[in-house]
């Protein structure tokens, strides 16, 4: 196996050996279900998904595990802020469980529009709190906790190297973690793995255990079913890079407390989606979902390709302008190969010489830490060799598509539009220039095309999903 990422935990990139032949086992951190998930959010998702899909690809097994978080946790990493769940509750006036299952089916729903694989498990917090007090119970009968007042912390002092993942030190750690004070921890970045006494009162999701009525830390939640579904040792473990100094640094600490030996060998880790006004957050309000890009009037899988053209370890910049470009370099992209499959001929054999050597080269690139932008490189390579069949193109984007998901060969919207008569096509034309004024506020340019186009006879009847028309009696 020949496959290349950037560990963390190395910070440098390494062949990937995974723990048993031909298999993966990968764990990443799922959503909070008390919100929609923000296009940054979905993003980190799309760059998990195109790392499995890029090892199953390469001939990989994948055994992924994703949590589901349906637990009030948080809305700081550390042990502050408000309590996500509760705030959804009180948002709507609903009960957190009725929050939870609302949103968890809001995020499935994005992801499918997205082509986001499911994972093999997806587990539910709510549904493995027994396993979350198993582990702490462990923990403090080997001495890595301390009990105030009913919580239970863990004592990072207890951890050595608890700082390895971060690369920070602890006063840095402290310093950028912004904890606020609690005078129960012996030291700041001591974190909770059960509250029984927290500032929340008549909290709703509580259950009990030998500290008392109660809920888990959030940290604790990823370590019990990362090692109940995929064992004691896993290959690879995602997230954001906001999960590294918090989250994930406490996940190290409290699993290999637990487990007395290394626990994940790779840490990948997705860098921020950004809006070109700074970095979006729900606390701040300032979100923006997938459903916010449909009503504006693109495609799910405009977002994809948009996604797809930045490595995953760099910042991205979101605009409307940006995602425009995408959408329209992504609908290039489709027509081209449209053109080609219209010219594929029934009697045309694959010729597998004449593709292995581009499929080696597809290959090449996603193994070398997700290399997306040289995939697609090799994707136009294949497009504009004159040596290769119509039919040998078309099974080479149909075999990249494995990993890329962008629905290369479906030519619904392609048929449609070739279907239309020479005037529809013209009026089509127009409307399309209409809408693209009315993006970039340029009102009396749209109002000159409504204009001409009523002159045609042609009654434009602007909706959400965009302008319809018809003709006019």
């Amino acid at each position: 196996m020949n496959f290349y990422v950037y560990n963390t935990l190395t910070r440098k990139k390494e062949k990937l050996i995974p723990l048993r032949e031909g298999e993966i086992s990968m764990y990443t951190c799922g959503p909070t279900v008390y919100n929609f998930a923000h296009i940054g959010n979905l993003r980190t998702y799309i760059f998990e998904d195109v790392l499995k899909k890029s090892l199953e690809y390469e001939g990989s097994r994948v055994k992924h595990v994703m949590n589901i978080t349906d637990v009030g946790h948080l809305q700081s990493d550390a042990d502050e802020g408000e309590d996500k769940m509760s705030l959804g509750a009180k948002r709507e006036n609903k009960s957190p469980y009725e929050i939870a299952r609302f949103y968890e089916k809001a995020f499935f729903e994005d992801c499918n529009k997205l082509n986001i694989k499911k994972p093999t498990h997806t587990c539910r917090a709510t549904e493995h709190i027994e396993d979350m007090i198993n582990l702490i119970q462990n923990l403090q009968n080997k001495g890595f906790t301390y009990e105030v007042n009913g919580n239970v912390y863990y004592e990072i002092d207890k951890f050595k190297n608890y700082n390895k993942l971060a690369n920070l030190s602890i006063s840095e750690l402290e310093a950028g973690n912004r904890v606020e004070v609690d005078e129960n921890k012996k030291n700041p970045l001591d974190f909770v793995l059960w509250f029984t006494n927290s500032k929340f009162k008549n909290h709703i999701m509580q259950w009990n255990s030998p500290w008392g009525v109660g809920f888990p830390g959030w940290h604790i939640e990823c370590s019990a079913m990362a090692i109940k579904y995929l064992g004691e040792r896993a290959d690879i473990h995602c997230g954001g890079v906001d999960h590294i100094p918090v989250h994930h640094t406490n996940e190290i600490a409290q699993s290999e407390a637990f487990l007395g030996h290394k626990w994940i060998n790779y840490w990948i880790h997705g860098e921020f989606l950004v809006l070109d006004n700074g970095k979006m957050s729900k606390s701040m309000g300032n979100f923006l979902t997938l459903n916010r890009l449909i009503e504006e009037g693109f495609d799910p899988l405009d977002y994809r390709y948009f996604c797809l053209q930045s490595k995953y370890r760099k910042q991205l910049v979101f605009s409307f302008e940006n995602l425009e470009e995408a959408r329209v370099s992504y609908k290039r992209l489709k027509e081209r190969i449209y053109s080609i499959n219209e010219k594929v001929k029934n009697e045309e054999n694959i010729n597998e010489i004449s593709i292995k050597h581009y499929k080696d080269k597809f290959k090449k690139e996603i193994s070398d830490d997700l290399n997306i932008a040289n995939a697609f490189t090799v994707l136009y390579e294949v497009l504009k060799d004159n040596s290769l069949k119509e039919a040998e193109k078309i099974y080479l984007v149909n075999d990249f598509d494995k990993v890329l998901s962008l629905n290369l060969l479906d030519f619904r919207e392609e048929k449609s539009r070739n279907s239309e008569k020479p005037e529809e096509t013209f009026i089509t034309k127009l409307i399309t220039e209409r809408e693209d004024a009315r993006k970039s506020k340029n009102w009396a340019k749209a109002d000159e095309i409504r204009n001409k186009l009523l002159e045609m006879k042609v009654e434009l009847i602007d909706t959400k999903d965009g302008a319809k028309w018809k003709m006019k009696e």
